[in-house]
């Protein structure tokens, strides 16, 4: 194959992923918590070619020995925007919103611990008895406790106020009184964090394979670190997708694709004409 093509090939493939992303971006911009990605793209190895064997006739040369050449593109990296987005107030009692970028809640997703920036809670009916509710996510997820524990209240709840420090406490119509601090990290190296789907972050497997521990990309947010926290009750944080800037990346990988599919056509017709040669 024209190595027009090979080079061509290769960096369309990277540039629709980056499409993909431009469009998962734009599709959440109304999800709440939800923070964009940015592709970087890099270069792929270049080949060299030492067309010149004898480089006593290449004195007075100010570039480098030989023909240097690419392979296209790749998307190197995704990047995650911890960004923070904008309030809104709800009035809700079970809605919270995070007010530092840093920040991250935690969940338990079909028994592994995992992190959200939805702050939108809903009280369900708990297995565990006929009087007792679990607090969950909007996707019906446990929310989990500093000791990641799902929080269970028990009794009919008549009012809820969360604190500023992440502390939950739930009043009963009998007048009982139950209290927990939410489990919250803070997070240090978010290029280790891969999206779950459902609004939901977790680590990449990456962080394993560089020999990285869980410390080195996150904090528990216990004892004293709880003073970290920054929360607000009956408001939520929207997502911090910038639309303008969304669609004007997507104009410019759209025009860069079209440029490499108009690469390998000029290569086919080139080949051609070579063909037809008699």
């Amino acid at each position: 194959m024209n190595r027009t093509m090979i080079t061509a090939t290769n960096t369309m493939s990277q540039l629709q992923l980056k499409i993909d992303l431009i469009g998962n971006n734009i599709a959440n911009a109304n999800t709440t918590g939800y923070k964009s990605k940015e592709g970087i793209f890099s270069e792929l190895l270049v080949q060299q070619f030492n067309n010149q064997p004898k480089q006593d006739q290449e004195i007075g040369r100010f570039t480098s020995l030989g023909i240097h050449g690419g392979n296209g593109a790749r998307l190197g990296l995704i990047k995650v925007n911890l960004k923070q987005g904008s309030l809104k107030t709800t009035g809700r009692e079970l809605d919270v919103a995070l007010q530092r970028e840093d920040l991250f809640l935690k969940i338990d997703v079909n028994g592994d611990t995992q992190f959200t920036r939805n702050g939108s809670f809903y009280l369900s009916p708990s297995a565990q008895g006929d009087n007792q509710l679990n607090l969950v996510t909007s996707n019906g997820h446990y929310v989990l406790d500093e000791n990641e524990q799902p929080i269970v209240i028990t009794g009919n709840v008549n009012t809820i106020n969360i604190t500023e420090d992440g502390n939950i406490s739930f009043v009963t119509d009998t007048g009982g009184f139950q209290s927990y601090n939410l489990g919250m990290i803070s997070v240090q190296n978010a290029q280790y964090l891969e999206q779950k789907g459902g609004n939901i972050v977790g680590l990449s497997p990456l962080y394993v394979e560089q020999g990285l521990a869980e410390e080195t990309i996150f904090t528990d947010l216990v004892g004293n670190l709880r003073g970290d926290i920054s929360l607000q009750q009956g408001t939520l944080e929207a997502s911090n997708v910038d639309i303008s800037k969304e669609m004007t990346d997507l104009i410019n990988v759209q025009r860069q694709y079209q440029f490499q599919a108009r690469s390998v056509t000029m290569a086919d017709q080139m080949l051609g004409l070579i063909n037809s040669v008699r």
